[in-house]
């Protein structure tokens, strides 16, 4: 919705919004593009002149702006809609849906066209440090968007990504996730294949080749041609460095160039590999998307170094789902060696604090050498645990704050994995390893 803020200012119109509990990096990117942001939702912050107001899915009936809203019969849309109505139609749209990766993809693949000179628009959930601004309107038709299978509105429950109409449609992986509205990977499935009846016969569909439950979507119906994933015959990567930091780029088992990139983690090779071939689908050669990721500089909140403090390092990571967490922990134990990694964990997504993931979450932490779980009272599980010297359980920020600043010693890699703020810890921990250990 902050991304959309931005568009909507570029594009002429009077902007104003409301949250409750914005923090970095949106708070402070809306505060300096001037962007008013009233914090609650009292009815008496809409502006008495305004001529439409997008609500995002995040309001529910009850809400006081919503009922304000409705009562007034103000004019109102989703994002997700308006984004489509407003600014999507004619233009070519490159989507990047899927459970992990959308962010980092679609910041790869942005960059890739600007490199290239095309100068796209997009709109992203999160901040891509090329741009330092997560939406832009963009020069050309081409505009980059990532997709997001979560439901649009309180008044329309049908998946955002059906709104975006895309010509090229990158599809990761598909998990199970977003409990609090899917109840099974099924419900899931048939939002992708809606996704699918959108993408003309003329578009690009780009999806990995072992993907079962993407395999499975795409025989619900698929009238697009397809291109595949780290698969012999179409698009594959050789590894030349064991940390995902340099790998060949192949098409059709003929080498096309070589990235060299600062990013780690087969992950973010297979990400750029997605990126790499819907670049192409909009006229990138290859070996100028290798080149121009030689140069991408990643995405705050993803595995981003925010300071090393008497060679502690101190990460931030947004993954809050298990298999983001083990890729991510995997990367960074490629990348540091033997070196000691503490994981800091806070279960704050829906579908965590549901309980859906308890038995999986501890197994995906196995690259870390220490474990420290921030899980708060109100949550009523925990996960079962089998190496309690290894593995903590905090109920607070402030504890858990403090547990690090007694554990981390020199050469620690210390790993903060939420998708939300995390009570500010990353910044505070950096302020006390400043004073604890510097004799």
């Amino acid at each position: 919705m902050g991304g959309m803020a931005l568009l909507a200012r570029a594009l002429g119109h009077r902007v104003s919004g409301q949250d409750a509990g914005v923090y970095p990096p949106m708070s402070t990117q809306l505060a300096e593009q001037g962007i008013t942001l009233c914090e609650g939702f009292e009815p008496g912050d809409i502006p008495a002149d305004v001529e439409l107001v997008v609500i995002g899915n995040a309001l529910s009936r009850g809400n006081p702006a919503v009922e304000f809203v409705l009562e007034r019969g103000l004019p109102y849309t989703s994002g997700a809609q308006w984004l489509g109505d407003y600014l999507l139609r004619d233009r070519w749209v490159l989507a990047v849906a899927g459970t992990h990766g959308k962010t980092t993809t679609a910041s790869m693949l942005a960059w890739i066209l600007d490199y290239a000179g095309m100068a796209p628009g997009y709109l992203i959930g999160g901040i891509p440090q090329n741009f330092g601004l997560s939406a832009r309107l963009g020069d050309t038709p081409f505009f980059v968007v990532e997709a997001d299978e979560y439901d649009t509105a309180f008044f329309d429950k049908r998946a955002k990504f059906v709104h975006y109409r895309p010509r090229s449609l990158v599809l990761n992986n598909l998990e199970f996730d977003h409990a609090d509205i899917f109840p099974d990977l099924a419900a899931i499935q048939r939002q992708f294949h809606h996704l699918l009846r959108t993408v003309p016969g003329n578009g690009l569909v780009i999806h990995p080749a072992a993907d079962q439950a993407l395999q499975a979507v795409i025989a619900m119906g698929c009238w697009t041609p397809c291109e595949l994933l780290q698969d012999p015959q179409a698009w594959s990567t050789r590894a030349i460095a064991e940390d995902g930091s340099q790998f060949a780029v192949l098409w059709q088992g003929q080498q096309q160039g070589e990235v060299h990139w600062p990013l780690l983690g087969q992950h973010n090779t297979d990400n750029a590999l997605a990126a790499i071939a819907a670049a192409r689908h909009a006229g990138v050669p290859a070996a100028v998307s290798c080149e121009a990721l030689a140069q991408f500089h990643g995405v705050k909140r993803r595995l981003e170094l925010r300071g090393t403090i008497h060679d502690i390092h101190v990460y931030d990571d947004f993954a809050h789902h298990p298999t983001a967490i083990a890729t991510t922990l995997a990367g960074l134990r490629r990348r540091v060696g033997d070196a000691r990694i503490l994981a800091v964990l806070e279960p704050r997504s829906n579908t965590m604090r549901m309980g859906v993931h308890k038995d999986t979450l501890l197994p995906s932490l196995d690259a870390a050498n220490q474990v420290l779980l921030c899980i708060a009272p109100e949550l009523d599980w925990t996960p079962p645990i089998n190496d309690p010297a290894r593995i903590h359980i905090y109920p607070d920020v402030e504890t858990t704050l403090e547990a690090l600043l007694e554990q981390a010693r020199r050469g620690d890699h210390i790993l903060i994995m939420s998708n939300g703020s995390f009570g500010g810890i990353h910044q505070r921990l950096l302020a006390g390893l400043e004073q604890t250990h510097a004799q």
